[in-house]
């Protein structure tokens, strides 16, 4: 692994750390923490690559896909990750995780859209000439529109 895969690597599993007993956290609420919006993926990756004797200090299944999913794998994974929730007392409702009493920040809809598609005060908005979409700021502070699902 590069240097860089190492740091981040550790950062997420820091910030795991860090998730207390009975709460759980998304992948993308992770991603935000760790100032990496869109990096769900790249925290699932880490996840997956925590070498085995690390796993028992970092609470790897305290970490669930949007809407409370645990999240499909190969092998016993998913079903391993079910039961040390629940032994931690996380509740599940329609097979999720009830996020409602086990979250560690408040949810998302990610049906809604994250900023208004009104213009705020001048020079905010979407572009002149942009796809229609919902505006965001990406991590380096420059505006882009992304498509509405």
């Amino acid at each position: 692994m590069s240097g860089l895969t190492d740091r981040f690597f550790g950062r997420v599993y820091d910030l795991v750390r860090e998730i207390p007993l009975g709460r759980v956290a998304t992948y993308g609420q992770i991603a935000v923490l760790l100032g990496v919006p869109r990096g769900a993926r790249a925290v699932g990756w880490a996840l997956r690559a925590l070498p085995e004797e690390e796993q028992r200090r970092v609470p790897w299944h305290r970490v669930i896909g949007t809407g409370g999913r645990i999240s499909p794998r190969a092998g016993p994974g998913p079903q391993i990750q079910r039961r040390l929730l629940v032994a931690e007392g996380v509740g599940f409702r329609n097979g999720r995780v009830d996020l409602a009493r086990h979250a560690l920040l408040a949810p998302t809809d990610r049906r809604s859209p994250r900023r208004s598609r009104r213009p705020g005060p001048a020079g905010e908005g979407p572009q002149p000439g942009a796809a229609p979409g919902y505006d965001s700021i990406d991590t380096r502070g420059r505006r882009s529109v992304s498509r509405a699902r």
